[in-house]
């Protein structure tokens, strides 16, 4: 995990961009808990690995997971959040045939939570446009 939200840079871009995704465990079941806990940490941390996503903070409570990425403007923030979930899921069921059996389509729900980070705030950008404006 890294500490500070770093700029990164592709060919055709420079950005510094965070996502703060937080999703639950579909009908809300309190699974997050020891071996599943670690497991699922584990998992979202090879995903982020393999995806080349910079995790910045993990963490999950029984019924939910928090996770801050910053990641490559191509990939949207509903793309990312798929990976993470697809990816942690299926481990998760593989490792935990209980949970499995439980849920047969799906370990989360389909919905979630996103938040933008960056380096300036909303209103250091409005006024930086509005000054620029005819100039």
């Amino acid at each position: 995990m890294t500490d500070t939200l770093q700029a990164g840079k592709t060919r055709w871009s420079h950005y510094q961009i965070a996502y703060h995704f937080v999703w639950i465990p579909k009908y809300r079941r309190r699974i997050l808990m020891g071996d599943v806990q670690k497991a699922t940490k584990e998992a979202i941390e090879a995903c982020c690995t393999t995806h080349g996503f910079a995790l910045l903070a993990l963490e999950t409570d029984e019924d939910h997971v928090h996770c801050f990425v910053s990641a490559p403007p191509k990939n949207s923030p509903a793309k990312i959040v798929g990976l993470l979930k697809g990816y942690s899921s299926r481990i998760i069921r593989q490792k935990f045939p209980m949970l499995a059996k439980r849920s047969k389509e799906q370990l989360w729900t389909s919905a979630y939570y996103v938040g933008t980070a960056g380096s300036v705030s909303a209103e250091t950008i409005r006024r930086y446009i509005m000054e620029c404006h005819g100039k």
